[in-house]
């Protein structure tokens, strides 16, 4: 082959390495329920009655967490993405997702390599076909050239599948730390929420001691009887070993908060804050933001793309592969003559590879390639209509919430209200000890249940801002080049 021959063949390879078969990428709809026909509503539907943040703040910022102005989170936030192992889990796999990219763009270009080598040879003295006993010595230094020419695009779609599964992977990265995250603001109310029913019990075992030694004056005096006592007795054991109790679960989320930020749980102490901070007013924006702000939905519509270039992957192998060959060195019987002109050598020519019968395997492998994509079309769908649903369900969650804690502060003021009148009662002598206890319990139930509605906002708040996207926005996906 001539040098204009092979000049022509690979002008030819280039412009043709320019063609790509298999289906060209467009985003899907957003999901089609009856909830959302076409596109999203203009509002959430249990925004309704909901108060959201002034307009200048009508998106949640990057730290999230600062809305609920406790500087404790603040500075526990920022450890999560320092030491948390699972989250540096996450960041390995990013890290190998973009090394990924430059493995698979590797292929667009020509691979060189060489293999000196230096041999003495002799042949066996009883060979039939060569000179017998003939010694010879073989310096050789070749250089080979191979170079896939990518016609229909099967290379390039595999560096697009590998920058896409790329981006994917910095949105799983971000979906998992605003998981850990919100599991760990969640944690943190949830143990100050016991430090406020710790509280609330330690200031009640108080009460019922006092109530106590009043019953056994009163009994020492003639004016009530043993039960009474016994009853004023069993209250306060009851009300102390609910006490103690509490200890269990806020142990547990002092345990879960250590371990989500890096840190045995026997070198970690969560300082006694019992909580009393009402939740703050969330910006929920419009639902058809809501596919640019989670980064679950980015990373399911990353993956359909990623999908759409295996199909277009499948579909290359219908078609010719061109491999250019070049090989080309230095080869003598004497390291004399080892470099001199005369002891080059080369080669140079294509090769064409095409399947002419498989059975079917490659129109298979298209069809299964086909129904991934539809299967990650559909999970696209479902983690966007799941966000829907969280959304509306937290924001119904506080609305409701806010309505029964105002009803529960009456009732609870009510309780103990009643609680002070069965009192007076009783040490003048006009009820049983029996009234005292049951307005104590009541009482001491309706707090309870205030210290829990409490809690239950708070961590609705969370959830709603984690169901948001927690200030994150598609637009900080990384580009791949």
């Amino acid at each position: 082959m001539d040098r204009n021959a092979i000049l022509t063949a690979v002008g030819m390879a280039a412009l043709l390495a320019g063609c790509t078969v298999g289906p060209k990428y467009s985003k899907p709809d957003v999901p089609k329920a009856p909830a959302y026909s076409e596109q999203p509503p203009a509002s959430f539907k249990e925004a309704d009655g909901w108060q959201t943040a002034h307009p200048k703040d009508a998106q949640i910022r990057d730290k999230w967490w600062e809305l609920f102005g406790d500087t404790q989170l603040n500075a526990f936030e920022e450890q999560v993405p320092l030491a948390n192992q699972t989250l540096k889990i996450s960041e390995a796999n990013f890290r190998q997702a973009r090394a990924a990219i430059q493995i698979n763009r590797a292929a667009l270009y020509p691979v060189v390599s060489t293999n000196p080598s230096i041999a003495y040879n002799r042949i066996s003295g009883n060979n039939p076909t060569q000179v017998p006993g003939l010694s010879y010595a073989n310096f050789a230094l070749p250089i080979t050239a191979s170079w896939d020419v990518d016609f229909w695009g099967r290379i390039r779609r595999t560096v697009a599948n590998a920058r896409e599964q790329f981006q994917a992977s910095a949105a799983d990265l971000e979906n998992t730390k605003l998981q850990l995250q919100s599991d760990l603001a969640v944690d943190y109310f949830e143990a100050h929420s016991l430090d406020a029913e710790k509280r609330l019990l330690d200031d009640t075992v108080v009460a019922y001691e006092k109530a106590l030694e009043l019953t056994k004056n009163r009994y020492e005096g003639g004016v009530a009887s043993k039960a009474e006592v016994a009853q004023a007795q069993t209250q306060l054991k009851q009300t102390e070993a609910q006490d103690i109790d509490v200890g269990v679960a806020r142990a547990q989320y002092e345990h879960a908060i250590a371990v989500l930020l890096g840190k045995p749980p026997e070198e970690f102490k969560l300082a006694v804050k019992p909580l009393e901070q009402e939740p703050p007013k969330i910006p929920t924006g419009v639902p058809s933001q809501l596919l640019e702000r989670r980064p679950d939905i980015a990373a399911a519509e990353r993956q359909m793309a990623a999908a759409n270039e295996q199909i277009g992957i499948a579909k290359a192998a219908f078609w010719p592969d061109l491999l250019i060959t070049a090989t080309g060195g230095l080869q003598s019987g004497s390291i004399v003559d080892w470099f001199a002109w005369p002891s080059r050598f080369w080669s140079v020519g294509p090769s064409l590879t095409q399947v002419i019968f498989d059975a079917g395997r490659r129109r298979a492998e298209v069809q299964s390639t086909l129904a991934a994509y539809d299967a990650t079309v559909a999970n696209y769908r479902q983690t966007a209509l799941t966000a829907f649903q969280e959304i509306e369900d937290n924001l119904s969650t506080l609305r409701i919430l806010e309505e029964e804690s105002a009803t529960q502060e009456e009732a609870t003021s009510a309780a103990e209200n009643s609680l002070e009148l069965s009192m007076n009662r009783y040490k003048g002598g006009l009820v049983t000890y029996l009234d005292v206890i049951t307005a104590q319990s009541i009482a001491l139930a309706n707090e309870r249940t205030d210290v829990d509605l409490l809690r239950r906002r708070m961590d609705a708040s969370v959830l709603l801002m984690k169901a948001l996207g927690g200030g994150w926005n598609a637009s900080k996906l990384p580009q791949a080049s």
